[in-house]
């Protein structure tokens, strides 16, 4: 009896180390892909395949007609004026689920102001401010290139978020005339032209919905930029003047909301 106990015994021991050892935890160092795979940076949902090609854009338009209008502490705003803006796109994905592609845009605007005034204070120490003047026409062009990668929503072909990092290079043009009263009985006008050039690198974040196969909304926001302007000017083809500025900006800009439809094909 002691032993066949003694037996069974030392023939059970090696098959629970063994079993130990199944069960121990591997030590060995992941890879940078597995890491990134655990962190939820990659995923095996092909969202968008390797190949593809992407065409998309946006495009705005409003418009404005101001009659003796009132805003806050600006009084009798009388003018009109319309802004219109289209951007295409094209993208290519080198690898599954990113992209890389170039952007233009381009822009137009009109402001025609006939009249506001602008009162601080009453009385003598009081300071009335008037616009009897100024029409403004300006264009504006954007050249861009991004780098896109996308981030599936779980296992779902239909949403994802992005990180859209961008290289803008942009500049504008515009000429503006104001009155400058009456000189001899006859009205007098002075004609400002102005060149801009500039650059900026930005991060647009934004989520994209497939609403069928190949088309699919996309809405994003720009919270990241670093950019740098230089404008020149000519007042009446005589006097010049120049002014450059550079930001850094790391908060989200409402003005940047952009809504656009791409087609993935």
């Amino acid at each position: 009896m002691m032993l066949t106990l003694t037996l069974t015994v030392a023939a059970q021991q090696p098959e629970n180390i063994a079993q130990q050892t199944e069960s121990a935890p591997s030590l060995k160092a992941l890879t940078p892909n597995e890491a990134r795979a655990q962190r939820g940076f990659t995923s095996n949902t092909n969202f968008v395949p390797k190949g593809q090609w992407i065409f998309g854009g946006t495009a705005s338009y409003s418009m404005h007609n101001n009659d003796s209008y009132q805003l806050a502490i600006i009084n009798d705003i009388d003018s009109e004026g319309y802004t219109v803006k289209v951007s295409p796109m094209i993208a290519y994905a080198p690898w599954k689920n990113m992209a890389i592609g170039v952007r233009f845009a381009y822009g137009r605007s009109m402001l025609a102001l006939d009249n506001a005034s602008l009162a601080f204070g009453e009385g003598d120490t009081g300071i009335n401010l008037n616009v009897d003047y100024c029409h403004q026409l300006k264009h504006s062009y954007t050249g861009t290139i991004f780098w896109r990668p996308y981030i599936p929503l779980g296992q779902s072909n239909r949403f994802a978020i992005f990180a859209e990092v961008q290289l803008n290079f942009v500049g504008s043009q515009s000429k503006i005339v104001t009155d400058e009263g009456m000189v001899e009985h006859y009205p007098s006008y002075r004609g400002t032209f102005s060149e801009s050039l500039g650059g900026s690198i930005a991060l647009q974040p934004g989520i994209v919905a497939f609403v069928t196969n190949n088309t699919a909304l996309e809405l994003s926001i720009g919270v990241f930029g670093i950019g740098y302007e230089s404008v020149k000017q000519v007042k009446n083809q005589i006097e010049t003047g120049k002014t450059t500025s550079s930001n850094m900006n790391f908060k989200v800009n409402l003005l940047s909301i952009g809504f656009g439809v791409s087609f993935y094909l």
